[in-house]
């Protein structure tokens, strides 16, 4: 095997691979999907340079390789109001009955690095929203967290999204960016810092959607997984989908990604009207959309 060329790892080392991380610490990927996981495993066998005994063995003994092996393997995309047609349907369908309630609370899975989680606060502060609001941001990536705790991001990789704020608030109320009452932006310095008034709102956990539950001892008025589950078999899927339907209140909403959807009978856990889910307190019922 000549480690100085790319290639593909062969089926059987990707799952050594997956089963040494489920034998040796907390994490499971082997209900992952094949295709996204093989893809991750690639890149981290060629980037890496190390035969699959070595990274096995590292695995073994090595808890910071671990996690940064982790961090390889999760995908960490996000940005403020990504999809601004979502955030439309969130404001037409979702926004007018949580501003009713006296207490908002809101659960990111997979957040990442944090960004969708402040714009929601964004979102709920624009729309005069006063009462009390926790907002709950988990992850598996502890890179991630840390970064979503600041709240502080670099102002050019930033900056190609902010436009999506108009892309979300021109239409709907004739706004337009007001990014400077939330952030702290230098560009001198190449930062964007997120205020105190909300963060003060943001709370950011460490856990794994595949085998933790619901930790929080609450249940959500919203959940919001975007682009998670569809690394997910529809095993694995299934599993969160009723851990979802679990953790939600009973007149809670879910967003979950453009092109993710719910398949099979897990579907009647929840009534659909667009992009938004909305939980289903029946369901036995065949009727799986709302209006």
């Amino acid at each position: 095997m000549n480690l100085s060329e790319d290639f593909v790892v062969p089926a059987e080392d990707v799952k050594k691979i997956i089963q040494a991380l489920k034998d040796n610490t907390t994490y499971d990927f082997t209900d992952y999907s094949e295709k996204s996981i093989r893809r991750r495993v690639d890149k981290i066998f060629n980037d890496y340079r190390q035969s699959v005994p070595d990274i096995i063995a590292n695995i073994k003994k090595n808890p910071s390789y671990v996690e940064k092996l982790v961090r390889d393997i999760s995908v960490n995309t996000t940005e403020f109001f990504r999809d601004p047609k979502v955030w439309h349907e969130i404001i037409d369908k979702i926004i007018p009955n949580l501003l009713s309630r006296p207490t908002i609370k809101i659960w990111h899975p997979g957040c990442s690095s944090g960004q969708e989680l402040y714009s929601f606060l964004i979102l709920l502060a624009e729309y005069g929203y006063g009462g009390l609001v926790k907002s709950i941001g988990t992850d598996i990536n502890s890179e991630m967290l840390e970064e979503a705790k600041k709240g502080r991001y670099k102002y050019r990789f930033m900056a190609e999204y902010l436009p999506n704020f108009d892309k979300v608030f021109a239409e709907k109320t004739g706004k337009k960016s007001v990014w400077e009452k939330y952030s702290d932006i230098s560009t001198t310095k190449d930062i964007m810092a997120m205020k105190p008034v909300l963060q003060e709102k943001a709370g950011f956990i460490k856990h794994n959607l595949v085998c933790d539950g619901n930790v929080f001892d609450m249940k959500f008025d919203l959940i919001m997984c975007r682009n998670v589950l569809i690394y997910f078999n529809q095993s694995l899927q299934d599993q969160v989908f009723k851990l979802f339907w679990e953790s939600l209140s009973d007149d809670g909403f879910m967003i979950i990604g453009l092109h993710e959807s719910i398949l099979g009978s897990t579907s009647r856990l929840f009534s659909k009207n667009g992009q938004v889910y909305k939980r289903n307190n029946n369901p036995l019922s065949t009727d799986n959309e709302w209006r």
